[in-house]
């Protein structure tokens, strides 16, 4: 069986894009540092849509991990290897997120700190789903939706005292940040069991990707559409779900934006329905959908990672030169916890440059991209290139 199904890289190549969007917004945008784009007291629709828009991606992409994991295991057939390979990629990513990935996001050489985002937690799911493999597809996607479904019950389980507990429970259940000695600190901000569960249902859902493309777009319509339907009857009755319930805002139309504005940290049961769902959708219009666009986002899903790393790189170190047009120097930069380099009067663009060089990021690295996925599928008895 063929590895590659040219929906699932072409929707992984759509998330990867639109996370830049959510980068660069992060770093450049001129109100990253005092709005939340969430906060419909503060927010505008333009910032408001920019930042949901890229909640899509953190799901969906693990999400796809899941049924990526799936496909290797049915290419492979063999629990052994299967387990092995997830277990040392877990092990490499984990790794790579608590060095190179934190460097990429805080500049900071002295490690200040150390942040458990969405590479480890998908480094942690892939250790968690080694130890699954001798389960049904359908048992272990299941065990997912069972962990989406519950996992918002331990949110108001307080956070244990104690520096080894506190980093524990919040690395597998919910944010939390933990004060280490030296001013350093961990903050947990993908804990790894609702995560987990989102990966552990697109391995179940992997199974429909065995079928031939027509039946695959039909099972995928299906499942977005129940996940998206599910998600409106829960949110209509307003009471378990999510920790931020919907209200009634200042006209309907940010009433609208509370009904959708729903919580990443973690991800609620209301978030992963919502972005599974429409990862689904997208799963399923890309099965009869073939031009240059989606030639286009398929070489960014084909190298995920890769494109993963150096996007996050280039964006920051772009940061800096922003800045010293600005006329800001080094000696305003300030780095440390939660702290990038940004000087503590802000500096920063205007939205509509967000997209303008959002739109140059993507457009500069898709021939570095479409170069590595070349030399990678050409190279084949180089084995370490599946862990880039």
């Amino acid at each position: 069986m063929n590895s590659r199904i040219k929906s699932i890289d072409i929707t992984r190549g759509l998330v990867m894009v639109i996370m830049a969007l959510d980068h660069v917004r992060e770093f450049w945008h001129k109100t990253s540092m005092t709005v939340s784009p969430t906060d419909l007291e503060k927010t505008t629709t333009a910032l408001f849509f920019t930042r949901w828009i890229t909640h899509l991606c953190a799901p969906s992409f693990v999400f796809l991990a899941g049924a990526s994991a799936y496909l290797s295991f049915r290419k492979y057939g063999d629990i052994s290897f299967s387990r092995r390979f997830l277990l040392t990629r877990g092990i490499w990513l984990v790794m790579l997120e608590f060095t190179l990935i934190n460097f990429a996001l805080w500049f900071d050489i002295h490690f200040r700190l150390v942040i458990l985002e969405v590479i480890a937690a998908i480094g942690f799911s892939f250790i968690i789903l080694s130890f699954l493999l001798k389960l049904k597809p359908a048992v272990i996607g299941t065990i997912g939706l069972i962990i989406i479904f519950s996992h918002n019950l331990l949110q108001s389980v307080p956070i244990p005292d104690g520096k080894f507990l506190s980093i524990i429970f919040s690395s597998l259940f919910r944010p939390g940040m933990t004060e280490l000695t030296g001013g350093h600190a961990f903050f947990s901000a993908y804990p790894v069991i609702p995560w987990t569960g989102i990966m552990l249902t697109g391995f179940g859902c992997g199974i429909f990707l065995d079928k031939q493309s027509k039946d695959r777009r039909k099972s995928f319509l299906i499942a977005g559409l129940a996940a998206l339907a599910v998600f409106l009857i829960f949110r209509f009755i307003n009471l378990y779900g999510d920790p931020a319930p919907w209200s009634v805002q200042k006209n309907q139309w940010f009433t609208f934006l509370s009904f959708i504005n729903v919580t990443k940290y973690p991800p609620s049961m209301l978030f992963s329905l919502l972005f599974t769902g429409f990862a689904c959708l997208f799963i399923a219009f890309f099965e009869n959908t073939l031009n240059k666009i989606t030639d286009f986002l398929s070489v960014f899903g084909k190298v995920p990672f890769f494109y993963f790393v150096i996007h996050l790189c280039i964006i920051h170190a772009l940061m800096f030169v922003m800045l010293f047009i600005q006329g800001y120097g080094l000696n305003d930069l300030v780095f440390g916890v939660f702290r990038n380099g940004r000087p503590e009067t802000g500096g920063g663009v205007s939205l509509a440059v967000v997209y303008i060089i959002w739109a140059l990021v993507v457009a500069g690295l898709y021939p570095v991209c479409r170069w590595y996925s070349n030399y990678r599928s050409g190279h084949p008895e180089k084995w370490w290139l599946r862990y880039l």
